[in-house]
């Protein structure tokens, strides 16, 4: 998020000059590039490694065949506490002039899903496991190619001599459509070669087994992995292996991943967002605001508010995009960022206020996070709630859940329900099914960790008639016109997968 800069408040002066502290930092042309050091030999290594990793030779381009453009793109990385780490340049195909079936065909890659990050650091706390990290540098490289694709010599690279030749690829460059999905290939395969087991309900999860009960678990998300276990040995051949398979970065235990701040303690794990929400603060200028203590008003409805006074559509998406990132570990604010997120289309000042509050809260609260505590409880514990038509253009209800392994939320959600609920009833009945449907997923993944849950996951809710509902097919007149796809909660209940119990209002913290 933080790659774009909006710059609002500020003086034309002041903006030329923000615009050029941005340039400086990071070009974005060659030309601009060429003149740094820092940045030369950034390129230098990038063409070092492709050449190293032969990702592609140097031929004529056949009669009739199409060349795709190449740019450079510069980025400073910085570390987990905003130090700069190290300077990137990376060579990217233009890969928005391919054409659908002429130049490529599947695209699609899979990716860790955020829950499956928290899920595996849960486990690791409650098993009382160490995380390490490992990056693979350049890994779009190594994805083999199935289709012909050729590109044009990188500016300032070009060889003397051969200034009308092209690049045969063989391997992936970034940018390419296909480039994801050739990568994914390419690792998939090196695990499944390693006697790894692909998790069949998370594909980027997988899991290696031994005798006497050792295990190694690894999570991919396109280039970076984490890895956990109870056996150093497994981790040292892990290491080597990859080491030796692809080029690769030991970050050592897990500090930084996907911008998530991961402390490691004698006691537990603790997994915030500190230094991006510090950064949305700034980019947003709310950094010297003063903090509220809840993100919305108790009670405060939000609505469409046609006569109301018009934002700039883009800067309210720009807020709202930047606080559902943050929601990666802040389930205390999922339901506000969920609800402010339904007005994008047309903003109004309404909105922004809203969103502009959340931002004041976020303002006292930058160093919350989710404790995962080490030996915790290893049964998911589940609460849901609704609010029957809280959503006041379409009357529809919103549905929460959370999760909670080893102390900690590890999966949440505040989504508004796709029909109208006639009843409270009927509304916390709907929240339930989806929650429902969430555990049978987290409890075959936790399964195929190793964490069998025998017993029913209990779902806390606090109607009465929704728990008896789930039960029994009582209540036919208020229930006959409820969409089966919800009735699959009754299933669930007397297969034994779940079981709903209640939980008073006040008891519950999730809405």
């Amino acid at each position: 998020m933080r790659d774009y800069d909006i710059g609002e408040g500020l003086s034309e002066e002041d903006n030329e000059a923000h615009l050029a502290m941005f340039a400086a930092a990071d070009p974005i042309h060659f030309e601009d590039a060429v003149k740094s050091e820092k940045w030369k030999k950034a390129m230098d290594l990038e063409l070092a490694t492709i050449n190293k990793n032969g990702t592609w030779e140097l031929t004529e381009l056949p009669e009739g065949g199409k060349k795709i453009g190449v740019k450079w793109i510069y980025k400073t990385k910085f570390n987990e506490n905003g130090e700069v780490d190290k300077y990137k340049a990376r060579l990217v195909a233009k890969g928005y002039t391919q054409q659908h079936g002429v130049d490529y065909t599947e695209v699609f890659a899979p990716v860790a899903r955020m829950e499956t990050i928290r899920l595996v650091v849960a486990l690791a706390a409650q098993r009382k496991w160490t995380i390490y990290q490992l990056d693979v540098k350049s890994a779009f490289l190594h994805g083999e190619l199935n289709e012909e694709v050729f590109v044009e010599q990188p500016c300032g690279y070009v060889q003397k001599g051969h200034e009308q030749k092209v690049y045969k690829l063989k391997k992936a460059l970034y940018g390419l459509k296909q480039a994801p999905r050739a990568w994914y290939s390419r690792i998939e395969a090196y695990f499944m070669k390693e006697g790894f087991e692909k998790c069949d309900y998370e594909h980027t999860l997988f899991i290696k087994t031994r005798k006497e009960g050792k295990v190694l678990i690894v999570s991919l998300y396109v280039d970076d992995l984490i890895f956990t276990g109870n056996d150093e040995l497994m981790f040292t051949d892990f290491k080597r292996s990859m080491k030796d398979e692809f080029d690769m970065t030991d970050l050592g235990k897990m500090r930084y991943f996907l911008g998530l701040e991961v402390l490691q303690r004698s006691d537990g794990i603790f997994i915030s967002q500190k230094k991006y929400a510090l950064e949305v603060l700034q980019r947003f200028g709310m950094d010297k605001s003063n903090s509220v203590h809840n993100p919305i008003v108790p009670g405060f409805k939000l609505m469409k508010d046609e006569g109301g006074v018009k934002v700039d559509k883009t800067y309210y998406k720009q807020v709202v995009g930047s606080l559902m990132y943050l929601t990666a570990t802040r389930p205390d604010m999922m339901f506000v960022v969920s609800l402010i997120s339904r007005y994008m289309e047309n903003p109004t000042e309404l909105h922004l206020q809203a969103a502009k509050r959340v931002l004041r809260y976020l303002q006292g609260t930058t160093e919350f996070g989710i404790f995962y505590r080490k030996g915790g409880d290893d049964e998911l514990v589940t609460y849901t709630d609704s609010d029957h038509a809280g959503d006041l253009d379409e009357r529809k209800s919103t549905s929460g859940y959370v999760f909670l392994l080893s102390s900690g939320a590890i999966s949440w959600s505040s989504k508004k329900q796709p029909i109208v609920s006639l009843s409270s009833t009927e509304a916390e009945f709907i929240a339930a099914a989806s929650c429902a449907c969430q555990a049978v997923w987290l409890k075959r993944v936790l399964g195929k960790l190793g964490q069998n849950q025998g017993k029913p996951t209990i779902i806390h809710c606090d109607s009465s008639s929704a728990i008896k509902l789930s039960k029994n097919r009582v209540m036919h007149g208020r229930s006959k016109h409820i969409d089966v796809r919800f009735h699959f909660l009754r299933e669930l209940t007397k297969a034994g997968t779940v079981e709903l119990v209640h939980c008073g209002t006040q008891s519950s913290w999730l809405m």
